[in-house]
């Protein structure tokens, strides 16, 4: 997990979490262990060490999520679904993807062979990082990730992760390959090319609940934001602000409108699956109030598990029991849980904004060609400093809460739409300022462009014909009918089976 600020692998609940086994029961009983005092509690520095109660794993939770420091840096991983360049609704293979990426490619995409006894001889050597410093991971269905460096400044970000997806689009056509426009695949039904026992028990535990963890697995991408938790009471304001934000920049950056060959009504089909797909673990909080660091330490605690470590080496299971971390520590399951149990299970949450020790913004598909751009600077320019902050959650105000209209309807939506322009115009000030002087000429224009002919004009990325591999998908017989703003979302169908 990250330290105080954005770090070169951001939020990876993806491939890039740990897979190390649970150690064996006599390893995690061993004591007396070292101990760090946090708000009262003694949390064992050793991660095989047992947690014991509730109050100290929430206390350990608060304290690693939540890293208070002044804001500084700024990062992102960005997303994409890739397909043969030729023939978008060709099965991507992962040979192909893993000789492309050559020595970037991650652990998870390739085969490693293993003797008899189950164990590896080998080592397997970390990936090249990219020539800017990006890493490059590869989630389940395929989809390539870049996660930067936390960097001080936007501009330094976007010339950096600029050139690191120069490159990676470079390596991807050199095997005939490219990267869809779209946050969502149009054509292909999902499908997982991961095969790790992480995936396995995801995949698992999610089909209980309905096809949405496949699209979401497989089948979208997204740009996602890093900043700085603050200091203080400022913490508090940062984190609702990102919340407060979430449904005027969702709907505003909403870009995936058709999925396994089905126009679904939703502008982000993306975010719908996202929100349908288990809400204990990936919806929004119901209040971000003054105390978010033992607010998510409880959340975390009442989830249920999504799965459980194993020894991998020999093929076992992660499936886990029907029972939350808190449950857990209660007993209801044996051994007991450890440090690093918890540590992992984090992993396994996927809240709109999840704390990592930064905060790290999920709610933003991805967006066609160089325009991720935007959304990183918009997000960095409204998280400034406090008196931006106020004044973005002041704009966005009227729209807090309007998550599922804003998946579904995009700009289209007046109430969103009204936010959108004052939140954008605060952004475009914001970005103006001296603050952000060393952000090239090029970004300053396209987002200039973005609010001046999408958002004053009520139109998200959803609503332009971005992507040539749509055209194969007929046109809905009726439009979807527009609704009110719902407690929930009624999810695009049909994928995922």
């Amino acid at each position: 997990m990250p330290a105080p600020t954005p770090s070169a692998r951001p939020g990876s609940a993806g491939p890039g979490a740990s897979r190390r086994a649970v150690p064996a029961v006599a390893d995690r009983d061993v004591s007396p262990v070292p101990t760090a005092a946090v708000a009262h509690h003694r949390i064992p520095l050793d991660p095989a060490s047992p947690l014991r109660d509730r109050g100290t794993a929430e206390a350990y939770v608060a304290s690693v999520c939540f890293k208070h420091g002044p804001p500084r840096l700024v990062g992102t991983e960005l997303e994409w679904l890739v397909r043969d360049a030729a023939d978008p609704a060709r099965p991507l293979d992962p040979a192909v993807l893993a000789r492309a990426l050559g020595p970037h490619a991650p652990a998870t995409l390739a085969s490693h062979p293993r003797p008899a006894n189950g164990h590896r001889t080998t080592a397997t050597p970390p990936p090249v990082p990219l020539p800017a410093g990006g890493t490059v991971t590869v989630e389940p269905g395929g989809q390539v990730e870049i996660a930067s460096p936390p960097l001080p400044t936007v501009g330094a970000l976007v010339r950096a992760v600029s050139t690191d997806v120069a490159a990676l689009r470079t390596l991807l056509a050199n095997e005939g390959l490219t990267v869809a426009p779209r946050a969502s695949d149009p054509l292909r039904p999902p499908r997982r090319v991961l095969r790790i026992p992480r995936y396995a028990a995801m995949e698992a535990s999610f089909d209980r609940i309905g096809p949405h963890g496949r699209t979401m697995m497989c089948s979208t991408t997204a740009v996602q934001v890093c900043v700085d938790a603050g200091e203080g009471e400022d913490v508090a304001r940062r984190w609702a602000a990102l919340h407060e934000l979430g449904p005027v920049l969702l709907a505003a950056f909403a870009n995936s409108p058709v999925v396994h060959g089905r126009r679904t009504g939703w502008k982000s089909s993306r975010m719908a699956s996202w929100l349908a797909l288990d809400p204990e673990r990936t919806g929004p909080p119901d209040v971000a109030g003054a105390d978010p660091g033992r607010e998510y330490a409880r959340r975390a605690l009442d989830t249920r598990l999504l799965l459980l470590r194993r020894d991998d080496d020999g093929g076992a299971s992660w499936d886990a029991p029907a029972v939350s971390f808190a449950d857990w520590i209660a007993g209801r399951t044996d051994p007991a849980p450890t440090r690093a149990d918890l540590d992992y299970h984090l992993t396994t949450l996927f809240p709109p904004v999840r704390p990592q020790g930064h905060l790290e913004v999920r709610y933003l598909d991805q967006q066609a060609g160089d325009e991720w751009v935007v959304p990183v600077a918009v997000v960095a320019a409204l998280m400034q400093d406090p008196d931006t902050v106020a004044r973005a959650r002041a704009a966005a105000e009227p729209a807090v809460g309007r998550w599922t209209a804003a998946a579904r309807h995009g700009l289209a939506d007046r109430v969103l739409r009204r936010a959108a322009v004052e939140v954008f115009a605060q952004a475009g000030r914001t970005l103006a300022g001296p603050a952000f002087a060393d952000l090239d000429i090029a970004v300053r224009d396209l987002v200039d462009r973005v609010i001046t002919e999408r958002v004053r004009h009520g139109r998200c990325p959803a609503d332009e014909p971005l992507d040539d591999a749509e055209a194969r998908v007929p046109a809905d017989d009726q439009p979807p009918e527009h609704e009110p703003e719902s407690p929930g979302p009624r999810p695009p169908s049909g994928g995922g089976r």
